[in-house]
């Protein structure tokens, strides 16, 4: 009877609070929030925006497959429909994320600016309970997976006879941005030192060319720079690549104790990774922006530019808790036949959300 009575109140505070914070308005709420809180709403549409558009697309495929059942349509028509839908779901992903990506970006900027304010934690709601409510809890079985949702960016650039130093790129426009799944596994069954992190993520990378440039694939197969009969607003060149990071994680979390048994958690204390990645190129493109006497002139061209299908490189971060300095670097060159070899270098901030 007393749980009853617990859990009813419970339920009816949480009913309360919930229909006091529907009053505020959005803006509002967004006032309170600190940056780690807003940087990970975004991430949390992201995610949801991926579900959705993967649930879309499999009600898709199924009302096709229906339609090959009954004879409607051939296989080689089931097939071409399947891949058209396809490639329609994935446009739609990155136009919805690109679009998360600005938000993102506009954050950054309010947060180098110095306008979003540090949340006040001086008030606090404490609920205690006795051992004798949750001694049933301690039998359950400790999980030694866990799963997170990865945010990335931050600055990026190309190795040059391995310097960066006086690159031909800028070095702030240049940016990369990353999104990603994974799993956490705690290596050893009593020790909370070591995991493996591993998973897939969505890396772009954008480079920025100076003194008014852009790429241009030649004849023998080489990408050079050359600069452009206009005065370009913006260049940028972007690369999209679908990767499997792999990550040994030293966590420092360290063990508790609880309900008289020791317990682990992560992304508690600080945390240290070190591995690598491999996947592949899903497209690139080259974007300029100029003018002509009063018309603006938006040039998007898509193609392989000779850039390499496959991507392999290491990458590390440190960081406390959910928030984490990230370097990754490409071990094999952007360019497939260029001459002198350029290696993607990018350095930011990364985000663990559970």
């Amino acid at each position: 009877m007393t749980k009853i009575i617990f859990y009813l109140t419970v339920f009816i505070l949480l009913f309360i609070s919930k229909m006091q914070a529907q009053e505020l308005s959005y803006k509002g709420e967004q006032s309170k929030q600190t940056f780690e809180e807003q940087a990970k709403d975004i991430a949390l549409k992201i995610e949801n925006i991926t579900k959705e558009e993967k649930e879309a697309l499999k009600e898709e495929v199924e009302a096709v497959n229906v339609q090959l059942g009954n004879g409607s349509i051939t296989k080689e028509e089931a097939e071409n429909k399947k891949n058209a839908l396809a490639k329609a779901r994935a446009i739609n992903i990155e136009t919805r994320v690109a679009q998360e990506q600005e938000k993102l970006e506009i954050l950054v900027q309010k947060q180098v600016d110095g306008k979003i304010k540090e949340k006040d934690s001086s008030k606090t709601i404490v609920i205690h309970l006795d051992d004798n409510f949750c001694c049933n809890n301690k039998n359950k079985p400790e999980k030694r997976t866990t799963s997170q949702f990865v945010l990335a960016f931050g600055a990026n650039n190309l190795v040059t006879n391995r310097a960066v130093a006086n690159s031909d790129f800028y070095y702030w426009q240049s940016h990369f941005f990353e999104w990603g799944f994974t799993n956490n596994t705690r290596i050893f069954k009593n020790d909370n030192l070591l995991h493996l992190k591993y998973g897939f993520s969505v890396m772009y990378n954008n480079i920025c060319p100076t003194e008014n440039r852009y790429f241009v694939t030649a004849e023998n197969s080489q990408t050079n720079l050359e600069v452009f009969p206009y005065e370009l607003e913006d260049s940028r060149f972007k690369n999209v690549y679908l990767v499997a990071p792999l990550h040994l994680e030293f966590d420092f979390s360290g063990n508790k104790s609880k309900f008289g048994t020791s317990s682990f958690s992560t992304h508690q204390g600080v945390r240290f990774g070190i591995g690598g990645y491999g996947g592949f190129r899903i497209k690139s493109k080259q974007k300029m922006y100029y003018h002509i006497d009063d018309d603006k002139i938006r040039i998007k061209t898509k193609g392989d530019f000779n850039a390499n299908d496959f991507i392999y490189g290491v990458s590390t971060y440190l960081g406390y808790k959910a928030t984490s300095l990230y370097l990754k670097y490409d071990l094999n060159p952007l360019f497939e036949n260029n001459v002198v070899d350029q290696n993607n270098i990018s350095l930011g901030v990364r985000f663990d959300f559970n």
